[in-house]
């Protein structure tokens, strides 16, 4: 009688296991064709880093011997090459050191747009605000080596439904030139 039990326990517990499946599945069908693989990239992130933020994030190492002002000068020159605006800035350690009286590592923010993407991304959905502008910071990390960081923008693209074809190339595009600028500004490449 005991072996039936878990016969059939085990039999419910199969039966479970494909309605979710096949119910995610159908589910997944109606998102963008690149969803399922965001998702995985992100889940196996959380579980090897236990750390939500660091599964949202791309992350850049800059090149040893460069400075912060170099990689800066990089970064604003390369985003003047693709013809995006550098919008903003923010010395975040600046105003840090300031509030503690105490120097703080280096960690700056630059915010670069496109404008008329930001626009379409907005008519499209105001959810999208939230992602713009286009963020890269650049931070000395608790060794004194310099990093460049930013949101990863896949979940945006591929995450849910599909974008219009037009909107979604855009999008590309741009995540194409942030992470251009990212490893250009790195490596000190003009």
């Amino acid at each position: 009688m005991f072996k039936n039990i878990l016969a059939f326990i085990g039999l419910v517990s199969i039966i479970a296991i494909v309605i979710v499946y096949l119910g995610l599945k159908n589910t997944f069908s109606e998102f963008d064709p690149g969803a399922e693989k965001t998702y995985t990239d992100m889940v196996k992130t959380i579980i090897e880093t236990k750390d939500a933020a660091s599964a949202s994030i791309w992350k850049v190492p800059v090149q040893e011997g460069l400075s912060a002002e170099e990689v800066e000068e990089t970064m604003k020159f390369v985003a003047n090459e693709h013809n995006i605006a550098n919008v903003g800035e923010l010395p975040l350690s600046k105003d840090i050191t300031a509030k503690l009286g105490k120097p703080y590592r280096f960690v700056k923010i630059f915010l670069f747009c496109n404008s008329l993407t930001a626009a379409q991304m907005l008519d499209y959905n105001d959810a999208f605000s939230a992602y713009l502008p286009c963020r890269i910071t650049l931070i000395e990390d608790h060794t004194g080596k310099l990093w460049l960081y930013t949101l990863n923008m896949d979940l945006m693209i591929h995450g849910g439904k599909p974008l219009p074809p037009e909107l979604k190339a855009e999008a590309v595009k741009v995540k194409e030139i942030i992470l251009d600028i990212m490893k250009r500004g790195a490596e000190g490449d003009f």
